[in-house]
């Protein structure tokens, strides 16, 4: 197979040509040559026209694998139109694998488990699973933390035992030399939460053996985010881990701990491979559970259910349950009640027959049985765009593919929008160059994950190439084939579940 890509201009690392517009031959899945080749014949051609040409984009932040549409809708095509060509999962503490006894209690937040057969436990199996079920992006994932904890104690919040440490490091270092790119941990959610930071250390020590990531959902924000951010910085210090602080975004409200939490990361020793990512929306995604009062979390999904059930507890709740800004908060997700999916918490007054916040929260929750995510308009777009100059921020979409056919009334914007945004802001507003922007969503994530051959253009390195104009994705190849053409995706399923090599 061979594919000429004629006429582009070339952004990333890529060598200097001479010329502003150039040809890009690629044979089988590999860049084969970069110069100009005027009637050089290849089986498929694709006239850019101009266009920028770019490194596949890199998104460090996804939720495919959570909300398993990574396997019910392999294709992918939110993020195709969106440019990218490698997704990371795995983050917050969750992955696809290992699965000790079979089961995906830790993404049952966002999914119904139910849906799928689970035939696999081990990541190699999991991997054998996708090379059967082609993808249309490149997969990368981390290990989640409490993927492996809560098949090790069930739903008991306390610490591990010596020997269950042990069987967790056993267990990680299997998943990590079978291909996982790291260990996630999902800090603050409730099964999380208590982590003892010797437990983080040992686990942070073994990733960095094996030259994988650590990335994590912070234990704490809003007035608390610079002490969850101090301990994530003492852990990379101490341990030489390379680390990611997911889903970084500042809180209106409490800017001010943010820009001090920023200031301290900026002031790091450079050579500690240290980065956040974010995305450039002012909404943020959370679990509907998460605003129930911290002691109302305990126990697993099961005994919250209990909690919001029960008559006496529920007013107990109901007095500590945040007054939530009715007009910005939007259900994207309610499994088994797809009709309250789009509908701000101001609209569910009428549906619930309410009128005050707190209690229209509740009837949601018992409504939906806490099956459900929303979208809460919280995050200050102003700064979000000041914390993209930081060399250590990358992009991530923390989205998941829509799953085709599901009734849905509300996609949000980052998932099909998040890298168009970026361009378009870093375009308009001239926050950088175009050609470090495209360094941060191709070249950084690259090297940071050890995505060996990919995040840039060069002769031998595998094609994966996104071709841009005026901040619309014209075309996408994924692995040397087209996976995209006229921002239409194609049938073409040319990704690959990739396993992280030293």
């Amino acid at each position: 197979m061979s594919l000429l890509i004629k006429n582009v201009a070339l952004l990333g690392e890529s060598p200097k040509t001479g010329d502003k517009a150039v040809d890009v031959f690629v044979r089988g899945d590999k860049i084969a040559a970069i110069g100009r080749f005027g009637d050089k014949k290849a089986k498929e051609v694709i006239d850019g026209g101009g266009s920028y040409l770019s490194p596949g984009f890199i998104d460090v932040n996804t939720n495919s694998d959570h909300y398993l549409s990574l396997l019910q809708c392999p294709g992918q095509e939110g993020f195709l139109k969106q440019g990218v060509t490698t997704i990371v999962g795995g983050l917050c503490g969750s992955s696809l694998a290992p699965l000790l006894y079979g089961s995906l209690e830790s993404i049952q937040k966002w999914a119904s488990t139910s849906e799928i057969n689970v035939n696999w436990h081990s990541l190699k199996e999991l991997f054998q699973i996708f090379e059967k079920r082609p993808l249309g992006v490149n997969f990368a994932t981390l290990i989640g933390h409490s993927t492996i904890r809560r098949a090790l104690i069930g739903e008991s919040l306390r610490e591990l035992t010596k020997n269950e440490l042990v069987v967790f490091g056993a267990t990680l270092e299997k998943a990590l030399k079978d291909g996982g790119f790291g260990l996630s941990t999902g800090l603050g959610y409730v099964h999380s939460r208590a982590t003892p930071y010797s437990e983080l250390k040992f686990l942070a020590h073994l990733v960095k053996i094996h030259h994988g990531v650590y990335a994590t959902h912070l234990r704490k924000i809003g007035e608390h985010l610079l002490e969850s951010v101090e301990e994530t910085i003492k852990l990379a210090k101490e341990t030489g881990v390379s680390t990611l602080v997911s889903h970084f975004l500042p809180v209106s409200r409490f800017e001010k701990e943010y820009k001090k939490a920023i200031s301290e990361i900026q002031d790091l020793p450079t050579h500690l491979d240290f980065h956040f990512d974010l995305h450039p929306f002012d909404s943020s995604i959370v679990e509907l559970y998460t605003f129930l009062p911290v002691w109302a979390q305990g126990g697993g999904i099961g005994l919250m259910r209990d909690n919001i059930n029960d008559p006496w507890l529920q007013e107990k709740i109901l007095k500590e349950l945040p007054n939530v800004d009715a007009g910005k908060f939007i259900v994207t997700r309610a499994i088994g009640n797809e009709s309250l999916v789009g509908r701000t918490l101001e609209e569910l007054k009428d549906v619930f027959g309410v009128r005050d916040n707190r209690r229209v929260l509740i009837k949601l929750m018992v409504a939906t049985q806490l099956r459900a995510i929303v979208t809460y308009k919280n995050i200050n777009p102003e700064l979000s765009k000041k914390a993209f100059l930081s060399k250590r921020s990358l992009l991530g979409s923390n989205a998941a593919q829509i799953v085709e056919g599901r009734k849905t009334a509300f996609i949000p914007e980052r998932a099909e929008a998040t890298f168009p945004t970026f361009l378009k802001m870093v375009a308009e507003e001239k926050i950088m160059p175009l050609e470090e922007a495209i360094k941060k969503i191709a070249l950084i994530p690259a090297k940071k994950f050890n995505l060996k051959g990919r995040g840039e253009i060069r002769e031998g390195y595998f094609a994966d190439l996104t071709g841009f104009k005026n901040q619309e994705i014209k075309f996408v190849i994924v692995n040397g084939k087209v996976a995209l053409r006229d921002g239409a995706p194609g049938k073409t399923l040319a990704g690959r579940a990739l396993r992280h090599s030293v």
